[in-house]
């Protein structure tokens, strides 16, 4: 007897990917509850760590390093990753709102969104002046302005505002990394409106600290103000001016401004929690880390405090889901051992009154950094076991290198379909002008041409609005390929098992996000069908009406060259997150690519192209070979001028590759180079680009069009005589 499917019937939904929410969902993916429907929301894919904030800006790790991947720990959790941005929280409506997209509801919520630092002046031109929190953003402008350095278009002189500890950490990083480059004369300085520097250190601590800066050449200003800026030198109160190129903001903690307008019980705009981590005017509403003030213990805000706090907010979230046990108190240490880094490899460390300095220090906290990296990226295979006995072929078809695809991998292979389509029954009609085999049925009715295709995906994000966003935009791209204007569209949705409130959440987000691109696109949502399953998949059936003859794939001629219109490689970085070897930029890259409607392309592709698809399951390769069959012709295929999406050479290269992969290469008539790039020929693509053939004088007016428009523009080939081929070189 099969076990029932598990419902969701709670909401638990993370607003922020802090310290404490990464390590959470670590746990909850080695330990879930059932039922339990878990979100993450977050602007950004990867967060900073901060404790190896510094040594970055030092040069002694590279962006990657910081970055606490937050698409692979959801997905390791079980967790739909949204996203957006928070700009605020209904708490009696139980809704989380967002910047971009629908407020998303919540049963029990949590808050990490951390702090901001305050930057006492405006940005002036020609001066790049950035809060060091956010981590990230911070972390992004200083590679810029490193870049601009390097290129000699800026200057290397950089002032931090605020004097505390990560204010010195940062002026001294930033020195060093200065110091490296060629023919530079560095020049920082450190602004503090108080009267020293690192007041919140025990003396000797502090005098270890003045004493570095000072061995450093940084030039420390105490006891004024920043009053502005003049497009090259920061402006003092007291009369004084520094040179500064870069600004970094670090003076003084800030909480975040919406919190103020949700109900919530505030001390100085920071969310008050008792020992159990929940807010004390309401229930069902926890915070944490920096954006969290502990009644019971008040603490300094220190990345140390959000780690420790993780473990008890897990347990404390599943009470509170279940209604279950006792809540746990959270009882915070009342010192820590701090470990300030220098610029150099070398550090000070302090706890209580004891301050020692070293390089063994710098390389005791690298070692404390990098096992907090390591345990956040090393997630544990949580694959269920299979039973004892099992049919002949399961275990193989379940390992790891060979588990099944989503989005377009998961469809059939080409060879398989043609045929099951050569045995397909039926009677011709003659107002059925294309059927199998073109990207749309052409159907006749009165004296109009109306198209018509149909398309599913099983989801690979459990975000519903994104996913239902690229399933649409990839439903569309038959009728953009056709040269034909979308006209309306019919949903078939298979949604997890949830209860009513939970479906009715889904379904809303599926409709919104799908409704945003056929709207724009023209067409309108007619209607559709429903139903419940293991797991969520969206698809549409488009129709389309045609005021010129339809674009097929076989009207091709030789010496029309090949244009595509999206990087290649959707494929392999699905698969790669899937198996958690994609960085989450790559994937949130390869979103936006998907998510990407081919509506302004085909508008400048339609009137030159003799024939034209859309790249999806078959790969590049199987498209635009059954181009060439229709159109009895050969091309010709630059493998260098193939676009592809950040980090798919690389997964390819590692032995990544889709599980409709090994079909997709099987195809007959490829003459090809071995190699990862070539490989990705066979990549099936989910809501891939156009590739057009349009004839050589009209090839580059083409490309510069869709370049204006802010379109990918690749000329990639060159069609020949028959027989069909695809010759890659």
């Amino acid at each position: 007897m099969m076990s029932p499917a598990i419902p969701y019937t709670r909401d638990l939904v993370l607003v922020g990917g802090g310290h404490a929410h990464a390590l959470l969902l670590r746990k909850w993916g080695m330990n879930p509850l059932a039922g339990v429907r878990l979100t993450l929301i977050d602007p950004m894919v990867a967060t900073a760590y901060t404790g190896m904030l510094p040594g970055h800006v030092a040069g002694h790790y590279p962006r990657e390093a910081l970055d606490i991947d937050l698409v692979g720990l959801a997905h390791h959790a079980g967790a739909r990753f949204i996203r957006d941005r928070a700009v605020g929280l209904d708490p009696d409506s139980k809704q989380v709102r967002l910047a971009g997209r629908a407020a998303v509801r919540f049963d029990v919520v949590s808050l990490d969104v951390g702090i901001t630092s305050r930057l006492p002046l405006d940005g002036a031109a020609g001066v790049r002046a950035v809060p060091a929190k956010p981590l990230g953003p911070f972390a992004t402008a200083w590679e810029s302005f490193l870049d601009a350095v390097k290129a000699g278009e800026q200057p290397p002189e950089a002032a931090v505002i605020g004097g505390g500890v990560a204010g010195c950490e940062l002026a001294m990083a930033m020195r060093h990394r200065f110091a490296g480059l060629e023919g530079a004369k560095p020049r920082v300085a450190l602004v503090e409106a108080g009267e020293a520097v690192a007041s919140e250190l025990p003396r000797p601590a502090r005098r270890a600290i003045e004493k570095a800066l000072g061995a450093r050449g940084i030039a420390v200003i105490t006891g004024t103000q920043v009053t502005g800026h003049d497009g090259s030198r920061l402006q003092l109160a007291d009369g004084s001016s520094l040179p500064a190129a870069f600004i970094a903001g670090a003076a003084g903690a800030q909480p975040q401004a919406w919190l103020a307008e949700t109900g919530l019980a505030l001390e100085k705009g920071y969310v008050r929690v008792d020992e159990a981590l929940r807010a004390v005017s309401h229930a069902g509403i926890f915070a944490v880390g920096d954006c969290a003030h502990l009644d019971h213990a008040p603490r300094p805000k220190a990345g140390v405090y959000a780690v420790r706090e993780a473990p008890v907010l897990f347990d404390n979230l599943r009470t509170a889901l279940t209604g279950e046990g006792r809540m746990k108190p959270y009882r915070p240490q009342s010192d820590y051992l701090k470990l300030i880094s220098t610029g150099r490899r070398h550090a000070v460390a302090n706890k209580g009154f004891v301050t020692v300095s070293g390089d063994w220090l710098w390389q005791l906290k690298d070692r404390i950094d990098r096992d907090f990296m390591d345990k956040l990226r090393e997630l544990p295979d949580m694959q269920a076991d299979l039973p004892e006995t099992v049919a002949a072929g399961v275990g193989e078809t379940l390992a790891p290198g060979a588990m099944p695809c989503a989005g377009c991998g998961a469809k059939m292979g080409r060879n398989t379909l043609l045929a099951a389509l050569d045995n397909v029954p039926g009677r011709h009609r003659d107002d059925v002008l294309a059927g199998p085999g073109d990207d749309c049925a052409v159907l006749k009715i009165g004296g109009a041409q109306q198209v018509v295709t149909t398309d599913h995906l099983r989801a690979f994000t459990s975000d519903p609005g994104l996913m239902a966003r690229i399933a649409a935009v990839h439903a569309l791209g038959d009728i953009w390929a056709m040269g034909a204007q979308p006209q309306a569209a019919l949903a078939t949705l298979i949604l997890p098992h949830a209860n009513r409130a939970i479906q009715s959440d889904m379904l809303a987000e599926i409709m919104a996000g799908a409704g945003d691109v056929f709207t724009r696109a023209g067409a309108a949502i007619a209607g559709g069908h429903t139903s419940m399953g293991g797991e969520m998949t969206i698809g549409f059936t488009v129709t389309g009406l045609l005021d010129r003859a339809p674009i097929r794939l076989s009207g091709a001629q030789p010496g029309d060259r090949l244009v595509l219109t999206k990087p290649v490689g959707t494929g392999v970085i699905l698969a790669g997150e899937m198996r958690r070897k994609a960085g989450a930029r790559d994937v949130a890259a390869a979103w936006d690519s998907m998510a990407r409607p081919l509506a302004a392309a085909s508008q400048i592709l339609t009137p030159h192209a003799r024939a034209m698809t859309d790249v999806t399951g078959f790969g590049l390769a199987g498209h635009l070979m059954a181009l060439l069959e229709a159109s009895q012709l050969s091309a010709d295929l630059d493998l260098a001028a193939v676009p592809l999406l950040a980090g798919a050479r690389a997964l390819s290269a590692a032995g990544i590759r889709s599980s409709l992969w090994p079909e997709n290469a099987g195809i007959e008539g490829v003459v090809r180079p071995q190699g990862p790039k070539s490989d990705l020929l066979f990549d099936p693509q989910t809501s891939g680009g156009l590739l057009a053939a349009v004839p050589l004088t009209a090839a580059e007016e083409v490309c510069a069009r869709l370049e204006a428009a802010g379109e990918t523009a690749a000329l990639i080939g060159e069609i020949g005589e028959g027989p069909p081929q695809l010759r890659v070189s």
